[in-house]
């Protein structure tokens, strides 16, 4: 059984609290007219699945934990920000910092971002169908970002942990990155998350890039 939540009229709050209790029932909830609300389901911690039909506004998903979220549209700037367990999907675009700080769970952009995406994650899994934009990785300490398109500019800039793979081109490195071919580990790992969204891509194509230094701060 779906329930449904017209968000007509609601402002984020009472939005929020509407979803928050239809989330205690463990049904899947389905939310219509979301208006490009921003903060859409902040905080929610519960199993619950939730399909969006329309755009959300800034931090769609922050600090979620365990829920599984489709948007079928675009989000703003900083979906699943500080996301720490569960599964984010966007249908369209992810703006910008998309999965900024995340711990752990998978976001899966199925169009491009913007700007930094992935920026200071420490964990977790961010696939980006498309292109990302400027600085992807900014400052990453963990997890994995994998876009199937280009970087931009500054790519991994101060990287210090973690990996991003990518299987187009990159339009310039940030500082303390390298680039590496992937392992047959990679290429596993790859096909089989590539299979799970239903994507189709040649891993063996792909490159990595790792931090320089651990430590590239401290001289």
């Amino acid at each position: 059984m779906t329930v449904e939540i017209d968000l007509t009229g609601c402002d984020a709050t009472k939005a929020n609290a509407l979803i928050r209790d239809a989330s205690k029932t463990g049904e899947k909830i389905s939310i219509v007219n979301p208006q490009s609300m921003n903060f859409l389901a902040a905080g929610l911690t519960s199993k619950t699945e939730i399909e969006v039909f329309g755009d959300l506004g800034y931090y769609a998903g922050t600090m979620i934990d365990g829920v599984k979220i489709r948007v079928h549209g675009r989000c703003g700037w900083y979906p699943a920000d500080n996301m720490s367990g569960g599964q984010f999907i966007i249908d369209e675009g992810g703006g910008d910092g998309a999965g900024q700080g995340m711990y752990g769970g998978t976001l899966y952009v199925s169009g491009s971002t913007n700007s930094r995406a992935g920026q200071i994650m420490k964990g977790g899994t961010i696939l980006i169908g498309g292109d990302s934009g400027f600085m992807s990785g900014l400052y990453q300490m963990g997890g994995k970002i994998i876009v199937l398109g280009n970087l931009g500019r500054s790519a991994g800039e101060s990287i210090i942990g973690g990996e991003i793979f990518f299987g187009g081109e990159v339009e310039s490195l940030g500082k303390n990155t390298e680039v590496y071919d992937v392992t047959e580990v990679d290429c596993k790992m790859l096909t089989e998350l590539f299979k799970e969204y239903n994507l189709d891509s040649d891993t063996s194509s792909f490159k990595k890039i790792l931090p320089k230094n651990r430590r590239p701060f401290y001289g």
